[in-house]
């Protein structure tokens, strides 16, 4: 493989977990840690990856690495230290990245599957951008002073996940031109929009949600226990 192809996996980490009220990272789903089903996914041929970064605090750089070493033995594993805001440690991350594509999926979302992974690689190489989403469900509207303000149509409104893939390229421009003009988003394909960059909408997974609360972490046992899905 030549140098720049490919695709690196970065997965922010390093967040507080203050809803969760813990480390929700390092929570047991069904056996292993959350992060471990995110690398395992990864680290699955299928998924279009070959390289890994991590970033998170500094005092589980060892811990991750060893994690990865079982959970994703092919990829490798770099870790940096994150930033005070999600923003900031997606930049801090970008900065290893040596492959052509970047793959940013967060670390609390354990529900990904290879599978997802690569279709959504393959639409940010036709595009330059895209992201996994899903239609909304529930009725929405805007929120005026503690009031319902204007009913939003459904069938244009979309609930976006991770993962979601870029052109290093147009990510890195799309951090340095927020940091630029001070502008502040949490999440990547936000800030790729502001560049006026098309980003690709690829159907996303309702099992890949963001371990937030603990109610999250109780769904995701019951549909473990629930049903077959599950990944060796």
């Amino acid at each position: 493989m030549r140098e720049g192809a490919g695709a690196t996996a970065l997965v922010p980490a390093a967040g507080a977990g203050a809803r969760f009220g813990g480390a929700k990272l390092w929570a047991d789903l069904s056996g292993q840690p959350v992060l471990a089903w995110v690398l395992q996914a990864l680290g699955d041929p299928a998924s279009g990856v070959d390289e890994l970064v991590v970033v998170i605090d500094s005092t589980e750089h060892r811990r991750v690495m060893e994690l990865a070493s079982t959970a994703a033995p092919r990829l490798g594993c770099r870790c940096t230290e994150g930033g005070s805001r999600r923003q900031e440690s997606v930049e801090r991350g970008l900065r290893l990245c040596s492959r052509e594509m970047v793959l940013v999926h967060d670390g609390a979302r354990p529900g990904v599957t290879a599978e997802l992974c690569a279709r959504v690689l393959r639409s940010a190489r036709e595009w330059g951008s895209a992201s996994a989403c899903l239609p909304v469900a529930d009725s929405t509207a805007r929120l005026l002073g503690g009031r319902l303000g204007e009913v939003l149509t459904r069938s244009e409104l979309t609930a976006i996940q991770t993962p979601q893939a870029f052109r290093r390229e147009i990510l890195q421009r799309a951090h340095r031109e927020a940091a630029e003009a001070g502008r502040d988003a949490d999440d990547d394909a936000a800030l790729v929009l502001a560049l006026g960059e098309p980003v690709a909408a690829v159907l996303g997974d309702p099992r890949n949600l963001k371990v937030t609360r603990i109610e999250d972490l109780l769904a995701l046992r019951a549909w473990l226990s629930a049903s077959a899905w599950a990944r060796p």
